[in-house]
């Protein structure tokens, strides 16, 4: 039992994620190859004798967050995107694109039609593909010329009968809808299975994260153009091993190897420097640049449609729809702690396997009971929530992961970084943070984390990630987390007290039913059980048992309640007479 958790979650690991190459950029196993095949599908087994093993298997090197995205970028400046026609021989494609050098790997997925990611071993092989490529005819519309590595392939003769008979794997690029995933639950054996099925259903593939790296550097090929020392990076959820398929592409124009410039040149009698245009801030200067980009991909970029330009935000963006890749993207300017919030959770998420799964299980649950929306408003936002399950890990006892003041305290000399004033440090090298020796199951902790928060002091305390405990609300918002590095602010402020109602009543319901219902008998009767009962809307399922419950919930407050009143007054009762 002593590592059923992680043995679990790490079966998974050796079945689906870990594989050689560069393809395995992904360091912690934050992405699931979606390839067929009986091992891609199984469930999470428990791994008895040799869990030991297994950790020692997938901890031999963990990559840093900065080493999976050099590695990560550089894999997509060696990538083209294809429009396929939809009868097309594979194997005829390959050949065709193998006269320009080495394919390291390839996938095709359905988007608006059928196209092929194609990854070469070397950068010159797209120059050499470039140079054979044809501009399209303008016979309807006159073209923009700019060369992309966005290329369409058509075929002059039709397809043999046999070709057309041999089908092509598509990869997945969305999840499975929850009412399919509640039945995939259903024939699970427990609720820590189900949970790792959750997660492996809904988390990033290996060929998404490869197609979001590339909607990147797509883009960056437009910053170069103005900005050649610039980089196109992705932030958030696609990079910080939490992202769901179908979520959208946050990616931020990066200067930092322009500002390396300031440092060169300074030796000698003499100093040399560009000239540049000067402006009064530098809000300004990120305003005009989104501004020139986003009318470059409005106007000239290939499959850029509904561009947006959200330039008077507290953190200026452009908005756009990326057909080709099929994402939602928002561009922003050096988003530097963004950049650090993202790296501290994908140092979580490759701590412990139990962290993923129970963010990924607590967010879809979020999601089905209206707590969470994609539209922003007063409801807790996926991060918000992401946080909350961060501290309610610093809690356990042991801890499950270590608090940020704990990393900071493990950080070298490369690891501090002060960033507008905020202490952003803490290690990056993951081999330094002591594994956990906490061996409570997923199930146990999704379990206890509806209790803890479903009682928790919301009106007197906050959360704080930094120091791992609560602490009293320096203000009065409904529900006050702490941003870990800007801690000056509130990363819930936009919470009202009506929806943070609504999650404490979700909370002591889901908790309510993993105590209470027997999962032999629900099966017998086939009904919903465990994680999949929690994934139906409260009512629907079985309206007169969840009036019952709730009346009886109804009626165990109120004796607390009155139990809490006599307590204290025999309490203040007992003072009046000491004194």
């Amino acid at each position: 039992m002593a590592h059923q958790a992680g043995g679990r979650a790490l079966f998974l690991l050796r079945g689906r994620l870990l594989f050689p190459g560069p393809a395995a950029a992904g360091g912690c196993g934050q992405a699931r190859l979606s390839s067929s095949g009986a091992a891609a599908q199984r469930a999470p087994q428990a791994a008895g004798t040799e869990e030991a093993g297994e950790d020692a298997e997938v901890n031999t090197r963990k990559k840093t967050f900065t080493e999976v995205q050099t590695e990560r970028l550089e894999q997509a400046e060696r990538t083209v995107l294809i429009k396929c026609p939809p009868k097309l021989s594979e194997k005829k494609l390959l050949q065709y694109l193998s006269s320009h050098g080495n394919i390291r790997s390839h996938f095709f997925f359905e988007n608006r039609g059928i196209h092929a990611l194609i990854e070469f071993s070397e950068k010159n092989s797209i120059a050499s593909l470039q140079d054979a490529v044809g501009i399209p005819s303008a016979a309807e519309h006159h073209v923009v010329p700019y060369k992309s590595r966005l290329l369409t392939f058509t075929l002059k003769t039709p397809v043999s009968q046999a070709a057309e008979e041999t089908p092509i794997h598509l990869s997945p690029q969305s999840h499975i809808p929850v009412k399919e995933l509640i039945q995939k639950l259903c024939h699970a054996d427990s609720i820590s299975n189900q949970m790792y099925i959750l997660l492996n259903e809904f988390q990033l593939t290996e060929e998404n994260i490869k197609l979001r790296y590339l909607a990147c550097s797509l883009v960056r090929d437009f910053a170069r153009a103005y900005f050649p020392d610039s980089m196109v990076k992705p932030f958030g959820s696609s990079v910080n091993t939490f992202g769901k398929l179908g979520c959208d592409v946050d990616m931020f124009l990066d200067f930092h190897d322009v500002r390396k410039h300031v440092t060169k040149m300074k030796k000698g009698p003499f100093e040399m420097e560009y000239q540049m245009k000067r402006l009064p801030s530098e809000r300004l200067a990120t305003q005009k640049i989104l501004s020139v980009i986003g009318d470059c991909l409005d106007n000239f970029g290939p499959g850029c449609v509904s561009v947006q330009k959200i330039l008077n935000a507290r953190c200026p963006l452009v908005k756009f729809s990326h057909q080709p890749t099929g994402f939602q993207c928002d561009l922003s300017v050096s988003n530097s702690i963004a950049i650090k919030s993202s790296e501290l959770l994908y140092i979580y998420g490759c701590l412990d396997s139990r962290v993923r799964a129970l963010v990924f299980t607590v967010r879809c649950w979020a999601r089905v009971h209206g707590l969470t929306n994609s539209v922003p408003g007063t409801w807790i936002t996926n991060f918000s929530l992401t946080m909350m399950v961060m501290f309610f890990l610093q809690k356990r006892s042991p801890p499950i992961i270590p608090t940020l003041d704990q990393l900071k305290e493990l950080a070298d000399e490369k690891d501090k970084h002060i960033i507008g004033g905020y202490d952003c440090s803490f290690v990056s090298d993951l081999s330094k943070i002591k594994p956990t020796k906490n061996t409570e199951t997923v199930d146990v902790l999704l379990s206890d984390f509806f209790e803890y928060f479903g009682n928790f002091d919301f009106r007197r305390n906050s959360i704080n990630l930094r120091k791992g405990k609560e602490v009293n609300k320096p203000e009065s918002s409904p529900l006050y987390i702490w941003n870990p590095f800007e801690q000056d602010l509130n990363i819930s402020k936009n919470v009202n007290q009506p929806q943070l109602e609504k999650f404490i009543a979700m909370a002591r319901e889901s908790a309510w039913i993993l105590q209470k219902e027997e999962k032999t008998q629900q099966m017998i009767n086939k009904e919903p059980w465990g994680l999949a009962a929690l994934l139906i809307p409260f009512g629907k399922s079985n309206p007169s048992k969840m009036k019952n419950r709730t009346k009886g919930m109804g009626s165990e407050t109120i004796r607390s309640l009155l139990d809490s009143l006599k307590l204290n007054s025999a309490n203040s009762l007992q003072k009046a007479v000491g004194k």
